[in-house]
Formats: C-alpha cells, structure tokens, sequence
C-alpha cells in the first residue's frame, strides 16, 4: 500500500469493475458506449499500475505495496498481496497489453461486443491477482478464475473448431492445476495451518516430499508454459482464438506458468529443483530444438508463431534452472520481450486476417507492394522473433546463453541453435508473404494499414527497440529479487 491506496487491489478491481460495467451497457446497440468504457477501463487498469515501477524499491528483496486483510479466518484464508521483482514487471506487461487488444478489437469485432470486451477486463484483472497473491487459496482462486474468459473468448469468438480447442484448454489447464490444490492442502497442515505462501519457504521437508511437491506444481506450471510433451493444447488454441485471445494467450498467460516455477518450485522445493535439473533442462532443450524444426513445416501463420513461442519459452524454463542469475534474469527478460514480440506477430497475422480472413501464407505474396508501412513493421518483428541484436528479442536469448555455457558447453549449444532456426522459419515466413509479385487478386485489393491499427504496431516497435537497445529498466528491478531467491534455493533445506 502507497500513501492510503491499495494499489494492488486497483490493479485487480479496476478492470474487474469496468468490465462488469461493460456488461451492463448490455444490448449491440450500445456496442460504441461499450468500446469507450471499454478502453477507458483499460488505461485506468493500466496507469494506477505504473506507480508499483516508479515507486518500487529496487533494492530490496521484500515483498512491497503488501496489502492484508482477513477473508475466511476459519481456514486462516487471506486477501493477502504483494509484489517483488520477480512478480512487479508482469503487471505492468498484462495490465499494457490489455490496452491493445482493446484497441485491436475495436473494429474487428461485430457480435457480442460488450461481452468481448468484458471478458479481457476481467481476465486482466485476475491475471493480476495471480500475479499479486500471497495466500495459496487466494492464488489458486485467481489462477482457476482466469481461465473462464479465456475459455469464452476461445468458445465463442474462436474459429470453426473453436468449441474444440476451447474444451482441450480448458481440460488442459484445470486438470494440470488439481494436483497443486492437493500440495497446497498438504502445506497447510505442515505449516500448523497456514495458506501464507512465505511461510511454506521456510519448511523442512524431506527430499523425497519434496520431489512429490515439485511433481506436483510441476504439472499445473508445465502445462501453463506450455513444456514438451504437454503443449499439444496451445497450437489448437492459437488457431482457433480471435487475435485478441491470442495476444493475450502468447503475451500473458503463457509466463504464469514460467512465474509459478519461480515462486513455487524453487523456494519450496529447492532441493527437489536441483535433483530434477537434469529433467528440467532436457524437457526445455527438446522444446527448443524439436519444436523449432515443428515451426518450420507450419502452413498456418498462427499455428507457425505458436510453435514459436513453446521454443521461446523453452528458453524460459532453461533459464531459471540452471540455476545462475544471468540465466534466471535473462529467462525474465526473455518472457517480457516474448510479451511484446508474440503480442506484435499475433496482433501483425489479425491484421491481414482482416482482410483476407485467411491465415494460410501460400495465400499470401507480394504484401510489401500493397500494404508497405505494415511490411516494414511486420519485418522489425519478424526479426525480432528471430533474436536480432538490438532487438529486445537478442537480451533474454543471449542472457541465458551465456549463463547455459557457464554451466555445460552443450546446453548452450543446443539452446544457440534457435537462433539459427528461429530465423529459418520466421524469415521463411515473411519473405512468403511480404515479397515478390502479387499473385492472388485478393491481395491486390488490399489497403495499408489505418491510424488504429498503426498506433499499437508502433507502440510495441518502441519497446522492442528500447528493451533491445537499452534493457537497464527492466532488469534494474528484478536483480536483488533474483540473487536472494538463487541464495534460498542453494541454502536448501536438507541438513
């Protein structure tokens, strides 16, 4: 809390209520009464966010801006928040990129507006609260709870087999989670019957219990990432998704999985994460390397780029289990970048879908002839995609190479080579659909790209280019987050 205000609980509420004030605006004829509530929601979701950067002490490794308040004293339950610098740049990213998808669907969607537009400020919200949450039932609530608007964004303004892929998320990402309610209830009673997820760090728990727990957060959090081989479910929802749904998907709720290994696995279970590194560090190399060669046989624009981002994230998980803070930073770096990159190549395909409604890339050709700004961004992201220095695509990838190479010469071998591959397809990609001659009549009828559609290509071209350029700000704040986390984990909890 900040001179009075709850700034965690507006980060979470605000939208929350502007969404369910979207709701009310009920009928389609009030659509551009929603839109505007709608967008005005979000900019306040956002800018009661910034305070938590421009006022966060970056030199400490407690829990700031704690909020505490009693929900069910029966169970010891509380509303219970607080961010570090591990959890504080992950607000701001979800709280930014609900801006956009805003603005994206602005236009673009024609049925069932409010609703459309509901369901991101609600989501927004409780993907900050996941984000914020100190008490374990209060986690697990905004955790379970953020995948209903999800699953109705997906359900109802997917594509044809939308009903499909949305059921699969669903049964995914809730089945996945109901072991860690188990490891939650379980900490409960070692814990003299405390829900308060600090207090499960300090636990003496035998090696054997504590690999039981890791498995047991491992597998919500896996799927969340997604990790190989549980990824099958993110390609299906990425086709099928509306552009919004899958900006929010790739920018956002993939890095909730990467950030419960981070809060979960390695301060409770520090000495079941050093014995299941191997484990860890081959599932995330075959996502990097298997699933890049996967990308590269996509016919499907939005299925190639989901593919990417399973490889991206791989990078992620890679990161934060070797166990060295350049490697654990440059993870955080690279899901940050990941935000805005995936968040641009989705929103670039929703651009064209547009207008052709078509996402196969032999039904593309010559783009750069009808559609030149649009190809000038969509190359920036393409080649940031690709992990082009200067580009914030090249921080996080190289972090964790160097730190991979610190560790074993062949994990940073095998991790490198997504440089090379991610540009294969990425590239392979663009030239298919920006160059040469036009081919289809279909794309000689196409127009450049609005002021709309402008205005958040070039915000995230801003901060690709800043975060590759300069990408101090943001790993100033997560440093003594890092180095005090990486210190518990070594310390351990076995004699």
């Amino acid at each position: 809390m900040l001179a009075g205000y709850p700034l965690l609980s507006l980060a979470i509420w605000v939208p929350i209520c502007a969404g369910v004030l979207v709701l009310a605006t009920g009928s389609e004829r009030n659509a551009p009464l929603a839109r505007w509530i709608a967008l005005v929601g979000a900019l306040a979701g956002f800018l009661v966010t910034l305070p938590l950067y421009l006022r966060f002490d970056a030199t400490t490794a407690n829990m700031q801006f704690v909020e505490f308040m009693r929900w069910i004293p029966t169970y010891n339950i509380n509303y219970h928040l607080g961010i570090d610098g591990i959890s504080m740049p992950f607000v701001l990213l979800n709280s930014f990129i609900t801006v956009l998808v805003v603005i994206a669907g602005w236009q673009v969607i024609q049925t069932k507006t409010s609703q459309y537009m509901a369901a991101f400020l609600i989501m927004s919200g409780l993907i900050n609260g996941v984000f914020a949450a100190l008490d374990a039932m209060l986690f697990y609530v905004y955790f379970e709870a953020m995948l209903i608007p999800l699953f109705l964004v997906i359900g109802i303004w997917g594509g044809p087999r939308r009903i499909y892929a949305a059921v699969k998320f669903f049964l995914y990402t809730l089945l996945g989670s109901l072991l860690m309610l188990v490891a939650f209830i379980y900490l409960y009673f070692q814990s003299g019957g405390s829900f308060e997820i600090l207090d499960y760090y300090a636990l003496p728990l035998s090696l054997p219990v504590q690999i039981l727990l890791f498995l047991a957060f491992f597998l919500s959090f896996a799927v969340k990432v997604p990790m190989w081989p549980v990824h099958t479910w993110l390609p299906d929802a990425h086709v099928e998704a509306p552009t919004g749904g899958s900006v929010v998907l790739a920018a956002i709720t993939l890095k909730i999985g990467a950030y419960g290994f981070m809060r979960f696995n390695l301060p409770i279970t520090p000495d079941a994460s050093h014995y299941m590194t191997g484990f860890m560090v081959t599932l995330s190399l075959i996502a990097v390397v298997y699933i890049s060669l996967v990308a590269l046989v996509q016919s499907d624009m939005k299925k190639l780029i989901a593919y990417s981002s399973i490889s991206h994230m791989g990078f992620v998980t890679l990161g934060i289990f070797l166990f060295n803070s350049m490697g654990m930073e440059g993870a955080l770096v690279q899901m940050i970048s990941h935000g805005f990159v995936s968040a641009a190549m989705f929103l670039g395909i929703g651009v064209m879908y547009d207008r052709l409604h078509s996402r196969q890339i032999s039904d593309y050709g010559g783009l750069v002839n009808k559609m030149p700004v649009f190809a000038a961004f969509l190359m920036l992201f393409s080649m940031a995609n690709s992990g082009l220095p200067g580009t914030s695509g090249f921080v996080g990838e190289f972090m964790v190479i160097l730190a991979a190479i610190k560790v074993n010469f062949w994990y940073a071998f095998l991790a490198a080579t997504t440089l090379i591959f991610g540009a294969a397809y990425t590239l392979w990609m663009y030239k298919r659909v920006v160059f040469g001659e036009v081919t289809n009549p279909e794309v000689a009828k196409l127009k450049d790209i609005n002021a709309r559609e402008f205005s958040f290509l070039a915000v995230l071209a801003v901060l690709v280019l800043a975060m590759g350029l300069y990408p101090r700000p943001v790993t100033e704040v997560m440093h003594v987050t890092v180095n005090n986390l990486l210190a518990h984990v070594a310390q351990g909890k076995l004699p």
